[in-house]
């Protein structure tokens, strides 16, 4: 059976500033997408990481397909309308644009999709990041499906020795999409020079080599390039197919306990370690750490298991952690050096207009 898997993303309000959306926020964007379902999906989710909700569902109309993403559209403006009435902080703010044009694309929400043949049994994972951008998925990523030292499979499993393509977007680009796409393991070393700069090149998609299937999907919307200044962080969706010709699971997994640090936390113009949390986590100290949840599922023709909590797990409580010593530290330096994103990423406007003002007043002599 060919099935698409979509999952759509955005901050449409919260409590008390960036915490997480309301329970009738939540149930409005569900009772949506349920009654106006009926003719389009296979199945769906709703689920919310930070202050972000996400839309996942099944369906066999393909990628970028104008009803699916008009139902999303149509769902976070609903839930928009409740999060105005009831005063949610940042109501619709991430609904860029004011009219749906066939795509949400470029309009605010983050979007990932993969279309595949199913193969007997099809395990996938949903990751939903918060208080971070795209690339923050570059170095798991890359662990994941390039380097044997994470990834045994590249050495033990047979449909995975040929390696991955890895297709690579240019976000700093807006004019239109510019990708490259690149090898593993011989242009493992061009692939690591460009995603060594998150926040310019982002992993967009990952091809099995031995198959041609698609593994992959990332968002990979900046919404500083879409609004011409600071509306929120990117808060990227990634899905990820497992096992087989894929990387296993905890080969996925298994990057994520580095807590590598990331552009986001406040204002979205700090570095912070990614931390990886149980589904339905709000985010709290300085308006994170950076978060990420991941709902592990199965599909069979189109239709979705329960989800799994792959980060709800005791191992996971030691690496949160260590991942809160590590922001603890790098919080201790405030403003200054490495703890704040350097001037060309800074998103919030103050500071951009303030550099400007003194630039006037300095003298050469």
């Amino acid at each position: 059976m060919n099935t698409t898997i979509s999952v759509i993303k955005a901050d449409i309000g919260s409590i008390g500033g960036h915490i997480r959306p309301s329970k009738r926020l939540l149930d409005s964007v569900e009772e949506y997408v349920r009654q106006h379902q009926k003719g389009l999906l296979i199945d769906h989710r709703v689920s919310y990481t930070g202050d972000d909700i996400a839309i996942l569902c099944t369906h066999n109309l393909g990628a970028e397909n104008e009803k699916v993403h008009g139902l999303a559209w149509d769902a976070f403006k609903a839930g928009t309308e409740v999060a105005r009435d009831q005063g949610l902080y940042g109501a619709g703010q991430d609904l860029l644009k004011d009219a749906f044009s066939g795509n949400v694309k470029g309009l605010g929400p983050a979007v990932a999709e993969i279309e595949f043949e199913e193969r007997p049994n099809e395990p996938f994972l949903l990751f939903a990041a918060d208080k971070t951008d795209p690339g923050a998925y570059n170095l798991p990523l890359y662990l994941a499906f390039a380097d044997p030292m994470y990834c045994a499979g590249l050495i033990l499993s047979p449909g995975m020795f040929k390696g991955f393509r890895f297709d690579i977007m240019d976000v700093s680009y807006t004019e239109a999409d510019k990708v490259i796409s690149l090898n593993a393991p011989e242009e493992l070393y061009d692939i690591a020079a460009l995603l060594r700069d998150p926040e310019r090149f982002v992993v967009e998609a990952i091809y099995s080599r031995d198959t041609g299937e698609q593994a992959v999907s990332v968002s990979t919307t900046r919404l500083h390039n879409i609004a011409g200044k600071y509306t929120g962080k990117d808060d990227p969706v990634m899905l990820v197919r497992v096992q087989g010709s894929f990387p296993a699971t905890g080969e996925v997994l298994g990057p994520f306990h580095i807590g590598a640090y990331v552009a986001g936390f406040m204002r979205g113009s700090h570095n912070g370690p990614l931390m990886p949390v149980p589904l339905n986590s709000p985010v709290s100290f300085f308006d994170g750490p950076p978060v990420v949840s991941c709902a592990a599922y199965c599909v069979h023709e189109g239709r979705l298991t329960s989800a799994a909590d792959a980060f709800d797990h005791p191992f996971w409580d030691y690496i949160r952690s260590r991942v809160s010593e590590k922001a603890v530290e790098i919080r201790r330096q405030g403003f200054f050096g490495n703890a704040m994103l350097p001037y060309s990423e800074l998103e919030y406007g103050g500071i951009v207009k303030k550099l400007e003002d003194l630039e006037e007043r300095f003298q050469f002599r």
